[in-house]
């Protein structure tokens, strides 16, 4: 207000010195006179104008400051989405976007972290990272995703996530920057930043008692490894809550991701109902887990060469046979059509194949194609030219993956990994959507007694059907086992917290 009465002082001085000056050049004539008059109407239209653009500048100040009261929720003259609105024709009717108001809290500092893994093992990562940064109320960075594992994948966040929605979208519970302060940004390029790995399996009071004063003593703290970090039982309500609306709301891809997700499953549904088979049978799974049932010699030792060539696959010497009668182990090709003709798969239903390129290639699929001639990929269901930016980016791959996954009729994983896990538990929450997940150890031990003919089939397929009445998706309650939590259910394949069942939860 201040600007405003200094221009009232500047326009009384001007008018004390014009009546002044009016009497000693009265005889001037009409046109003087005239040229005054246009000068103090000038005069009150700029002052007027000073005024009213004071007055809004400082209204919409006020409804940053104190968050969301009235003022709240007057339109701002610098907002983006009313500035796109007004190029729409008058016709058109757009809902306006509802953003929820901002959290405000002090600061405690910012967390940096970087995510390691594949696309889901990240996905769970970030949105433990949201609930830590939330319960510690520091700010956030978007995190940054790993390029240096097997898959060598160079996408950015904002790449594969829709950012600008995963911001605004969690407003209300944390902020989250694109980067650092430049004061701040400048010191973490220097190198003077506080970087560490959290103890894994850890309970929120340990980000509270342990990483909350380290935040406010450097200010930043980087956080460079993020898989598996916060314990899946025994965390407050609300974190558990917020765990599920990060994964299952702010998490959207990029429009571009969805766009296309979207066109494979209208061509799969085009043709009927579909089953997402999650065959993880890839180089990289038989290499790491040192499983090599169905190869021949030559894979054996190239499967070998890359477990021992990569240095954070900590085990080395794997008894393949050993870790497959335990369960251990993907199911083969051949051993999965095995598993869905027992199960009374409808040979004619299109099994759409979520994965990368199939270790052994047609030879190993020729059982597979056999018994279910309708087998199908992103690559052959798609122009090569839809999947050009796709290249080369396998968390982008898998993220098309996963929306055809959530949306099939069913759900087939054949390991359960990451991938495995997170989708299992996102279609629980879209309402138990079914989800076959196979008994590998059981499986394995009656698929050997089949072969060596201990086993009629429909010995078999009677016994494959009865273990896994139960194990379709429905309701369960999370296994949790104390002191053990790499044994017991995985937060995000049953988030139970956030679901409503149609009927009583069972044990599993």
């Amino acid at each position: 207000w201040g600007i405003g009465m200094g221009v009232k002082v500047v326009v009384a001085d001007k008018e004390k010195s014009s009546s002044k000056l009016g009497s000693s050049t009265l005889n001037n004539g009409g046109s003087s006179s005239f040229s005054r008059s246009k000068m103090k109407l000038w005069m009150v239209r700029a002052t007027t104008s000073i005024l009213l653009w004071t007055c809004v500048v400082q209204l919409t100040t006020l409804g940053e400051v104190w968050g969301p009261r009235v003022l709240k929720g007057w339109p701002s003259c610098f907002s983006q989405d009313t500035a796109l609105d007004l190029k729409l024709p008058s016709s058109v009717s757009v809902p306006p976007r509802v953003l929820p108001p901002k959290r405000v809290y002090k600061n405690n500092g910012y967390l940096m972290v970087s995510c390691n893994g594949g696309l889901n093992q990240m996905r769970s990562a970030i949105c433990d990272m949201v609930a830590i940064a939330r319960h510690l109320n520091v700010t956030l960075i978007v995190p940054e995703l790993d390029k240096t594992s097997f898959w060598a994948d160079p996408s950015e966040f904002q790449d594969i996530f829709d950012v600008d929605h995963f911001i605004t979208s969690l407003r209300d519970e944390v902020r989250i920057l694109k980067e650092l302060p430049p004061r701040l940004k400048k010191r973490v390029e220097q190198g003077r930043v506080y970087t560490m790995a959290p103890v894994s399996w850890s309970d929120i009071s340990y980000y509270r008692n342990q990483i909350l004063p380290l935040i406010q003593k450097y200010k930043v703290v980087h956080l460079n490894r993020t898989d598996a970090r916060l314990a899946n039982n025994g965390q407050p309500l609300e974190i558990q809550k917020l765990r599920c609306r990060v994964n299952f709301s702010a998490l959207r891809f990029t429009p571009q991701i969805e766009e296309l997700g979207r066109k494979v499953v209208k061509m799969l549904r085009d043709g009927g109902p579909f089953l997402v088979l999650h065959l993880r049978y890839e180089m990289d799974m038989l290499a790491f887990s040192g499983c090599t049932q169905g190869c021949n010699s030559e894979e054996v030792d190239e499967l070998t060469r890359m477990r021992y060539a990569y240095p954070w696959w900590k085990e080395k010497i794997i008894n393949s046979d050993l870790k497959r009668k335990d369960g251990l182990c993907p199911l083969t090709p051949e051993e999965t059509a095995l598993a869905l003709r027992a199960l009374d798969i409808d040979p004619n239903i299109q099994i759409y194949i979520a994965a990368g390129e199939i270790y052994g290639g047609e030879r190993r699929m020729a059982s597979l194609a056999a018994s279910y001639p309708k087998l199908v990929r992103k690559e052959t269901l798609l122009n090569p030219e839809d999947l050009r930016f796709f290249q080369n980016h396998s968390s982008q791959m898998a993220a098309l993956d996963y929306l055809v996954s959530l949306e099939s009729d069913i759900f087939v994983p054949t390991y359960d990994g990451n991938m495995a896990k997170v989708v299992e538990g996102h279609r629980r929450y879209l309402g138990y959507k079914k989800t076959i997940l196979l008994d590998r150890r059981l499986l394995v031990d009656l698929i050997d007694k089949y072969t060596d003919g201990s086993l009629s089939w429909n010995e078999f397929s009677t016994a494959v059907k009865e273990a896994h009445a139960n194990r379709a998706g429905k309701p369960t309650k999370r296994l949790v086992i104390p002191d053990r939590p790499k044994e017991e259910d995985y937060f995000y394949s049953n988030p139970q917290e956030c679901l409503q069942p149609d009927e009583p939860l069972n044990s599993m």
